[in-house]
C-alpha cells in the first residue's frame, strides 16, 4: 500500500529530478547567448574593418567562392546527418543513431580540412593577420568558429563512445539533444560568415 509518506518521497524524486535537469539546460542557453554575443562582435568587427586592406590584397584577390561553397555544403550536410541521427535515436536506434552521427562528423571533419588548407594557403602567400585590419577581422572571425567546430568534433566523439558504452539512457538522450543544438548553432553563424565575408568579398 502506498503510503503519504511515500507518495510524498516520489512527489520529491521527481521534483529533484526537475531541479537537476533545469538548471544543465538554463546554463547551456545562458552559453549560447553568450556565444552569440561574442560572434555578434566579431561580425560587427569585421563589418567595420573589412575594406581596411592598407595596401594589402582585398577578400576578390584571396577567396574563391566555390571553395567556400563546397566548405558551406559540408557543414549543411553535417547538419543534416546529425538531424538523421535524432531521428534514429528518437526510434530507440542506438546503431542508427551512431551511423548516423559518425557520418556528420566526418562532414565537419572535411570542413576543418578545407579550412585548414585555407588558412595555410592565405599565410603562404603572405596574406597573414597582421597583414591589414581586414586580415586580423577575418582569421578571428573565421578561426573562432572553426575553434567552436573543432570543440563541436571532439564533443561528438567522445559522446559516440559514452552512446557505445552506456546506450540511450535518459542522460545520453539529454547530452545528444544538447549538442544537436550546438551542432545547428554552429551551421547558423556560418551562414553569416559566408554571407558577410565570402559572398560580399565576391561581389564587392
Amino acid at each position: 500500500m502506498t503510503t503519504i509518506a511515500d507518495t510524498g518521497a516520489d512527489t520529491s524524486a521527481h521534483h529533484d529530478d526537475h531541479a537537476h535537469d533545469s538548471p544543465t539546460q538554463l546554463g547551456f542557453w545562458i552559453y549560447l547567448m553568450s556565444d552569440c554575443l561574442i560572434f555578434g562582435t566579431l561580425f560587427a568587427t569585421y563589418a567595420v574593418l573589412g575594406r581596411s586592406y592598407a595596401g594589402g590584397p582585398a577578400p576578390n584577390d584571396l577567396f574563391h567562392l566555390w571553395f567556400a561553397l563546397v566548405e558551406t555544403a559540408l557543414l549543411l550536410l553535417s547538419s543534416v546527418t546529425f538531424g538523421m541521427g535524432m531521428l534514429r535515436m528518437d526510434k530507440n536506434d542506438k546503431a542508427g543513431l551512431l551511423k548516423w552521427l559518425a557520418i556528420a562528423g566526418l562532414f565537419a571533419v572535411g570542413f576543418l580540412a578545407m579550412e585548414v588548407y585555407e588558412f595555410h594557403d592565405l599565410i603562404s602567400e603572405g596574406a597573414t593577420p597582421d597583414r591589414s585590419a581586414f586580415l586580423s577581422a577575418y582569421f578571428t572571425l573565421v578561426g573562432t568558429h572553426g575553434l567552436h567546430v573543432t570543440f563541436g568534433t571532439i564533443w561528438l566523439i567522445v559522446l559516440m563512445v559514452q552512446i557505445s558504452k552506456r546506450g540511450l539512457s535518459a542522460p545520453m538522450r539529454r547530452r545528444t539533444a544538447t549538442l544537436s543544438m550546438f551542432w545547428h548553432f554552429l551551421d547558423l553563424i556560418w551562414i553569416g560568415v559566408f554571407s558577410l565575408v565570402y559572398l560580399t568579398g565576391a561581389i564587392l
